[in-house]
């Protein structure tokens, strides 16, 4: 272990001895494993520590569980090189860092919950020394990390130092924006600060400075500025589609040699794990006056039923075969959590005869050969814009309803 990194708060004799560096709590998933495969990279003694039993033995013979751009090939490395551990059964004793990775959804009633992080702390209580840092890398809402260092300190009596370093990385790209784009990081004292700093260090190009509340409100706003963003994109390809508009022709216009909105992006299912969720979460920090963010559900939320109203007008649903292409929330992903082709199918379902669907990388047993939709469905929908369907060939005579303009028959010259 790198003794150069310790808490500045106590005199070197005095510092509890760790065996290693890093332990990532929830370091199975999308986020935390990429993570902890940068740690070890970068020549931390990293620990996963995941409660899934069946993914832990997975990646300890180095196979991935999801897709992950350079992962295939550096899971093995770190594991070989002995500075990556996997596994089921906390080892937080043996770790300077607690590196807290898991999910933090809103309940049925579309508020934040604490409940999920206090679980997790509360089921490693037993592990937990005098010295640790604990590292909120998930992301939250805001105030949390300040409301777990004084459930730490006040009623597990614990000298838990926290540590706010949100994670922002887009998914299937973590490996690279690790190490490329700059890290959040904040602490509730000067020492934590710079045990964090040197931490992330290792491998992050540049560091941004914030106090806790701040960088819990600066991931928010950034998810949320997106959502809105793809629902302003959203709303005018409703309006446009209304009007039998072609609303590419319109996005060419907006963006041409035009530089003030080049960033303009097309429309498309906006969905997945985070911006949705977190928008709802700046909306609840704001006692539910973020009427943008709420707007912005409404729009996002209510694409797939009006891509539905779209085919509606070209043909009768009822009794007709109906495919998706794509399941996954994003292009090239194998992640189907809050995918709105999942909405669409629901939707479909209470209209069409059958509903089929595809998709190359999801694992979802319920998918057919992409080969056997394209010769039953009467009418298809995109549903993820996958590289594959980019080249595919529709058969003549299908009703194609393909919001991201993904298909070469749509596609605008």
């Amino acid at each position: 272990m790198d003794e150069s990194i310790h808490p500045a708060a106590a005199p070197a004799s005095e510092r509890p001895r760790f065996d290693r560096d890093v332990c990532v709590i929830g370091g199975g998933g999308h986020v935390g494993l990429p993570f902890a495969m940068i740690c070890a990279e970068s020549g931390l003694a990293t620990v996963i520590y995941d409660t899934d039993r069946a993914k832990v033995a997975q990646i300890a013979a180095g196979k991935m569980p999801f897709l992950e751009d350079g992962a295939d090939e550096l899971l093995p490395r770190v594991l070989a090189s002995g500075r990556l551990e996997v596994t089921a059964d906390p080892q937080l004793e043996r770790c300077r860092f607690l590196v807290l990775i898991i999910g933090t959804p809103v309940d049925a009633h579309l508020n934040p919950s604490f409940s999920a992080l206090q679980r997790a702390i509360d089921a490693c209580r037993d592990q937990l020394r005098d010295g640790h840092i604990l590292i909120v890398r998930s992301t939250v809402f805001p105030g949390t990390s300040e409301r777990l260092e004084r459930h730490l300190r006040d009623d597990l009596k614990l000298d838990v130092r926290v540590a706010c370093c949100p994670e922002r990385v887009a998914q299937g790209k973590s490996l690279e924006e690790f190490r490329t784009l700059p890290q959040l990081v904040s602490a509730f004292d000067p020492g934590t600060l710079e045990a964090v700093k040197e931490l992330f260090g290792r491998f992050c190009p540049e560091l941004v400075e914030m106090v806790p509340l701040e960088a819990e409100l600066c991931k928010l706003m950034t998810n949320s500025w997106r959502y809105l963003q793809f629902a302003a994109v959203n709303q005018f390809y409703m309006l446009a589609s209304d009007h039998d508009v072609d609303f590419e022709h319109i996005l060419h216009g907006c963006r041409h040699n035009y530089p003030r909105m080049s960033g303009m992006s097309g429309p498309g299912l906006t969905a997945g794990p985070c911006l949705v969720k977190d928008t709802l979460q700046l909306a609840a920090f704001s006692n539910n006056q973020f009427v943008l963010g709420h707007a912005a559900m409404l729009i996002n939320e209510g694409l797939p039923a009006h891509l539905v109203k779209l085919a509606r007008r070209q043909t009768a649903l009822a009794g007709k075969t109906v495919g998706i292409l794509g399941m996954g929330f994003k292009a090239e992903s194998d992640d189907p959590r809050d995918s709105l082709s999942y909405k669409l199918k629901h939707l479909l379902a209470l209209e069409a005869g059958r509903v089929l669907c595809h998709d190359p990388y999801v694992p979802d047993p319920r998918l057919v050969a992409l080969e056997a939709l394209l010769a039953e469905a009467e009418v298809i929908f995109v549903g993820a814009p996958h590289r594959m369907y980019r080249t595919l060939a529709i058969p003549a005579g299908k009703v194609v309803i393909d919001v991201w303009n993904c298909l070469p028959s749509l596609a605008s010259a």
